[in-house]
């Protein structure tokens, strides 16, 4: 169990987990100020809001950290 967390904020599934979590946050917040059902765009949207800066901060992370 112990091997399972991060042992660094340098880690980089712990950096790709920090910018995880603030990219569905931003994502939840624009979808609080927009009104309406989603669409098909609007659901690729947010999946690569979601997934591009989580993949660039984890390959950053292992790259220089």
């Amino acid at each position: 169990m112990v091997d399972e967390f991060p042992r660094s904020w340098r880690d980089p599934q712990y950096v790709g987990a920090v910018v995880g979590v603030l990219a569905t946050g931003a994502v939840a917040f624009y979808a609080g100020l927009t009104a309406g059902p989603p669409t098909p765009g609007t659901a690729m949207s947010v999946l690569l809001a979601v997934f591009v800066p989580w993949t660039i901060a984890q390959w950053a992370a292992r790259r220089w950290l």
